[in-house]
This record gives C-alpha cells, structure tokens and sequence, in this order.
C-alpha cells in the first residue's frame, strides 16, 4: 500500500523550488501540481483541523512554518455559511480544497493606492474550489472567501510568509474602505 504524497515530502520540494526562484509567479506554477497532490493525498489531516473558530468564521491550523517565518503550510477550517471578507496576502499562495466547497471571488483595485484607508474594488471573477482544486494568487491579488454550505470545509493553503507577519489587507468594497488584517491561529 502506497502512502501517497506526504507533508514532509511536500516541505522538502517546497524549500527546493522557494531556494532556485524567488520569482512569485514561477513559485507558484511550480507548486500547483505538488500542492494538488497533497491536497488529494490528505494523511496529514487530523480531526481538529476541521475544526473553525466561531468567532472569526474559520480555524487556522499551522502545519509547518520556517524559524524564519517564511515557507507557511497551514489547514483552513471554514465554518458554515461564513467566511472573509476581501483581502490580499501580502506574499504568494497556492490554495487546494480538501474537503467540501468554497466560493472564491476575485477582485481588482479600481484606484491607484494612493489614500491611506481607502480602495475602490471591481469584482472581476468568481470561481468555486473543490477536493483538489488549486487557486494561486501574486502578493498583491485580492479575494473573498465564502462557504456557502452547511457543512464545514476544509482547504489546504501555502504562503511565502506568515500572513501575520506581512503587509496585507482587508477590504470593504460597499465602503470603500483598506485596513490592516490579522488572523488567530492555531499550532496542533
């Protein structure tokens, strides 16, 4: 019996490919297929990991991260009929569903930046992200996230830093509002 796709396995291609490039778009193209594969192979997933926290709408539950804070792998628990308002991460991603299903919305900058607090948003796609389906995302790319479901969902995310640790917002697009984002999460 073959174990498949292991995390471990996953975090050693992942520090090769992030060690040859340090070109976003090249990262992430290299890690869709190994994102997917682990996506689809999930050994490493525990019982707690879907697990959401109430208040936030989602549990985050951190799977491995460098000492530096760099290269974080981590499992989002999505409650049902929740979920996040548009943001942006401030680093690459690459982002698998492992379980149930999210509505992903894309959104664009309709102004160019340059008031403190403020941005104009256009919604510019919409895309529905199942078991092992992949979604990758540039530093500056902007989406929600919603489960319209009434079960939890579960998705496999990867990011070039810790999110908490980079300059990334959250955004109102009704008041055309940007305001700095930080996430709870867990380390089980």
């Amino acid at each position: 019996m073959t174990m498949g796709y292991t995390l471990d396995r996953f975090v050693k291609d992942l520090r090769e490919i992030t060690g040859e490039t340090r070109d976003p778009r090249e990262i992430t193209s290299r890690l869709r297929p190994l994102v997917h594969a682990l996506a689809v192979t999930p050994t490493w997933l525990a019982p707690q990991h879907a697990e959401p926290d109430i208040n936030q709408g989602f549990g985050i539950h951190v799977l491995h991260e460098e000492p530096d804070h760099s290269l974080m792998v981590f499992v989002a628990a999505w409650a049902s009929h929740r979920g996040v308002a548009p943001h942006n991460h401030g680093t690459w991603a690459v982002v698998a569903g492992v379980r149930g299903r999210e509505r992903n919305v894309v959104w664009a900058r309709a102004d160019d930046g340059s008031r403190p607090g403020h941005a104009k948003l256009r919604r510019v796609g919409e895309t529905t992200v199942g078991p092992g389906d992949v979604v990758m995302m540039l530093p500056d790319s902007i989406h929600s996230v919603q489960n319209d479901s009434d079960d939890v969902t579960v998705s496999l995310h990867v990011y070039g830093f810790n999110l908490n640790l980079t300059r990334r917002s959250q955004f109102d697009p009704e008041r055309e509002l940007e305001e700095p984002v930080t996430l709870t999460m867990s380390r089980d």
